[in-house]
């Protein structure tokens, strides 16, 4: 259920379109709650301006949502994922014959700023993942979670579910369930081969209970474990070893990315091993390493340095 009330008279034209995002698209539940949610707040600004219905809606309508929204500070990534689902909408009334027009099409949303990755250096990487103790099974543990995030730049969820029947550390790589249900096979390096294999052969065996399943990697009561968790083993191993910067999960996969291009990989096969559907998202790390460079030659060309 959205967690605002959808006016009557928008409601049944939102439901039909969740329906058929949920059914036909198959999209998951929690990408249509949150259409939902969207899609409720704008059809409540929409009331209170007097539009009746989604047929009554024109382009200056929604324009003026934008504007609230922006005046109320949200940030410009969610108003334009608030635009992306009533465009969405807006493109299921005009396939089913409900309206005529799309009252989105000539609508221009906010500028996106993009942001550069977070990342870490290939030294705080290293000082990283060496600094679990290799003398208990949580250290073993732990350092095969970091192992494992840097050498492959798995997403965190992507590596709390991933079963043990999904690794192949004979061969050097695992298949991974990664966002819209599609299967990649991603690489694993050496040093994460070797910290799997002693976790497996050490660590796990103490951790497993009577309910544990076949995930890899387990929590002290036996059960998969949780992104709150290592983001609380990333952020604390940061900490003992001085990284100042804040450090969470996706900075080892952003990481990754930019240490692989930054030593020559191909971006097209960066792209396979994140698992982006498109190139423009695997593209970022390009900017990254651009102002890497950047830096280096301010801080080392001897004409940069003259004032």
């Amino acid at each position: 259920m959205s967690t605002i009330s959808i006016p009557p008279s928008f409601e049944e034209w939102v439901n039909n379109f969740l329906a058929f995002i949920e059914l036909e698209k198959g999209l998951a539940k929690n990408t249509a709650q949150s259409y939902e949610n969207d899609l409720a707040q704008c059809a409540t600004f929409l009331k209170e301006q007097g539009i009746k219905n989604w047929k009554s809606v024109q382009a200056e309508h929604i324009t003026l949502w934008i504007s609230e929204l922006s005046m109320q500070n949200y940030a410009v990534s969610s108003i334009l994922r608030k635009l992306s689902a009533v465009r969405m909408l807006a493109a299921h009334l005009v396939r089913e014959h409900l309206r005529e027009d799309d009252f989105t099409s000539l609508l221009d949303g906010p500028k996106r700023i993009r942001r550069l990755p977070n990342t870490i250096s290939q030294e705080d990487v290293n000082k990283l993942l060496e600094a679990p103790s290799s003398g208990t099974p949580h250290g073993l543990r732990d350092r095969a979670i970091l192992e494992l995030l840097y050498s492959s730049g798995l997403r965190v969820t992507e590596l709390c579910t991933l079963p043990m029947t999904a690794v192949d550390l004979d061969h050097g790589f695992l298949r991974v369930i990664g966002k819209g249900n599609k299967e990649r096979a991603v690489p694993i390096g050496k040093k994460a081969i070797q910290a799997i294999n002693n976790y497996l052969s050490t660590a796990r065996p103490s951790l497993v209970k009577a309910k544990t399943g076949g995930e890899l990697f387990i929590s002290q009561r036996g059960t998969p474990i949780s992104r709150k968790t290592v983001w609380f083993i990333i952020k604390t191993y940061a900490q003992e070893v001085g990284i100042t910067q804040p450090v969470k999960p996706h900075a080892l996969r952003h990481s990754f990315a930019t240490h692989l291009l930054a030593n020559g990989a191909d971006l097209r096969a960066i792209q396979e091993m994140l698992g982006h559907a498109d190139i423009s998202t695997t593209e970022i790390y390009t900017a990254v390493e651009e102002k890497r460079l950047i830096e280096e030659h301010a801080d080392c060309h001897p004409r940069s340095q003259q004032v």
